[in-house]
């Protein structure tokens, strides 16, 4: 089932999007409600709680450095293997890496900010360069993960 067909409804609205929940999953989804072109700074986020190993609610800002988002409605960001933004852990920024429409659900790549992740999964974002079970870029081939943007943390582990 394609996630982006189900009946979904807003539980919540901020200034550029708005939580849209799908009754039939209970998933939840971040929505763009403004424009932004490739490069925009989306939005600026700091690290309200920091962890010292990662969870399903948490992006890897270094070796020991696991962060819960603020503001926390970013954590409705889902996984894409075909994303239109990013967090830039170095500048603190997520930043839009495509076009992003009004109506459009704001994604990213999880392996793009996880060397390793807590709770692999099997991917449903349906997109044609989908690559199935979703894990840290640690376990991704050197090919599989140069197609994406990924954070200085990421870079580094794969350079060392």
């Amino acid at each position: 089932m394609n996630p982006s067909t189900l009946a979904t409804f807003v539980s919540a609205h901020y200034d550029f999007a708005e939580i849209h929940l799908q009754a039939q999953t209970n998933h939840h989804l971040l929505i763009a409600t403004k424009f932004f072109e490739a490069g925009d700074v989306i939005s600026p986020f700091s690290a309200k709680e920091v962890h010292k190993s990662p969870s399903r609610y948490t992006v890897q800002a270094g070796e020991h450095e696991h962060i819960i988002l603020d503001p926390e409605f970013l954590q409705y960001i889902n996984h894409s293997c075909n994303p239109n933004s990013f967090f830039n852990t170095t500048t603190m920024q997520l930043v839009a890496l495509k076009t992003i429409n009004p109506g459009d659900e704001f994604t990213f790549f999880y392996p793009s900010t996880e060397w390793y992740m807590a709770e692999p999964f099997e991917c449903i974002c349906g997109e044609p360069n989908c690559i199935g079970t979703i894990k840290g870029a640690k376990e991704l081939s050197a090919e599989l993960i140069g197609q994406y943007k990924l954070t200085d943390f990421i870079q580094q582990k794969r350079s060392s």
